[in-house]
């Protein structure tokens, strides 16, 4: 009888741990700082991007976000658009070989760019975008890697500074990675699109929302199936203890 009751108890136990995992799992799985294209971000041209920061903490807030730009494919135009409630700054850094753009030669290149809470901050439960226009981009790279570092009220700091790697797991601090499309015969991208080209581009978000709202929903239904699957494992083992126990 004992050892009956021993099993049924890790049984239920390890219902528990799992039914936790999934849940935690499924809480977190996309709460990483990322960068998002508005439209297309085409090799050669221009584009404006959001970096998108959640909130991972339910105790603190964030109050400062920096995002640093590879040394290796250096972009001579990086402007923050305004965001109420923060202060951003711009840092720039020479050049080992300077660039040429629309046929001058440029020593420096943005190196990063630090948006610092000023009478705003991302709170627990939050997440909040801070769109860059970009350009021009690189030719002889399919995506640019931007080191982010995340800085909460509480002195935490979290690193996103992980490469992700083609075809190997996902590190646990992932550095937002800008894929670029292939190279169009517009140079300037995303800034000089037309009024249809813009509808297309808006269409195609839009889409993207559904997928993912769809993949969410998803999700969080198969979580509700392991919960249901374990609850009732868990009312069979009792079940079965208290048959045993009116037997004895």
């Amino acid at each position: 009888m004992s050892v009956s009751r021993t099993h049924l108890s890790r049984a239920v136990l390890t219902g528990g741990a799992a039914v936790a995992s999934v849940l935690l799992l499924a809480g977190t799985a996309s709460a990483h700082v990322g960068v998002q294209p508005q439209g297309e971000a085409a090799k050669g041209g221009y584009a404006t991007v959001n970096v998108k920061v959640p909130n991972e903490r339910d105790n603190a807030s964030t109050v400062k976000v920096e995002v640093n730009f590879p040394t290796d494919h250096p972009l001579a135009s990086v402007m923050p658009q305004p965001i109420p409630g923060w202060k951003v700054e711009v840092t720039k850094a020479k050049l080992a070989k300077p660039l040429e753009l629309h046929g001058k030669k440029i020593n420096e290149a943005v190196a990063k760019v630090t948006w610092t809470a000023d009478g705003s901050k991302i709170g627990p439960g939050q997440f909040q975008q801070f769109p860059l226009s970009l350009g021009q981009l690189p030719e002889d790279t399919d995506r640019l890697v931007l080191k982010a570092i995340q800085t909460y009220d509480n002195n935490e700091v979290v690193r996103w500074i992980e490469e992700p790697k083609d075809g190997a797991p996902e590190p646990e601090n992932p550095a937002p990675v800008l894929k670029l499309s292939a190279a169009t015969g517009d140079h300037h991208g995303g800034a000089a699109q037309a009024a249809d080209d813009k509808a297309g581009h808006d269409e195609k978000a839009g889409e993207h929302e559904k997928k993912e709202a769809a993949g969410s929903t998803d999700s969080a239904a198969r979580v509700l199936g392991v919960v249901g699957i374990l609850v009732g494992l868990a009312g069979i083992a009792f079940g079965v203890l208290a048959g045993r126990r009116r037997s004895a």
